[in-house]
């Protein structure tokens, strides 16, 4: 599971991201970090896997907490996955890395994506979209896209902010 408000411990970010994995290695760290997209600016700190975040990490940036997050998440290789909305501190570029990356990461395996942004469903096998608590559509995006409901309108909706440089 992970959350959109992120939990860090006062300790490495080895350590952070491989929290909870028996004899891990670091070939699993950094290949987790690599997914999540976070590798390159982990690289770039001083003491690089070494360095010391602060409590609920304070010295990083929200993307990078999150993305921190996504990569413990994914060196466990659960077969469910649970991503709450764990990419809004993220830019749109970063995202779709992200997303692409898990796309080969989720094969054979159960991902439930939360998210307010359509731009990274396209490619999943279902897609539920709920209103008011109830299911509102469901389908894939090409499916979601015909019937002409709320997901399309929300589709055209973020596509013009994202061209007008709104934030989605």
């Amino acid at each position: 599971y992970v959350p959109q408000d992120v939990f860090l411990f006062s300790d490495t970010v080895y350590d952070n991201i491989g929290f909870g994995v028996k004899n891990v290695t670091e070939q699993m760290v950094t290949e987790a970090a690599r997914q999540a997209v976070v590798e390159k600016e982990i690289l770039q700190f001083d003491k690089k896997y070494k360095t010391l975040i602060g409590e609920r990490g304070v010295t990083l940036s929200g993307g990078q907490k999150q993305r921190i997050s996504i990569a413990r998440a994914l060196i466990k290789k659960h077969e469910i996955v649970i991503f709450d909305d764990c990419l809004s501190a993220v830019d749109a570029k970063t995202e779709n890395e992200i997303i692409t990356n898990l796309y080969a990461y989720l094969q054979n395996k159960t991902a439930i994506i939360i998210t307010h942004r359509i731009f990274s469903l396209f490619n999943f096998d279902k897609i539920i979209l709920l209103q008011d608590g109830a299911i509102a559509e469901q389908g894939t995006h090409i499916d979601l896209m015909k019937k002409n409901g709320l997901y399309s309108q929300m589709y055209y909706y973020q596509q013009k902010q994202e061209r007008q440089g709104v934030k989605v």
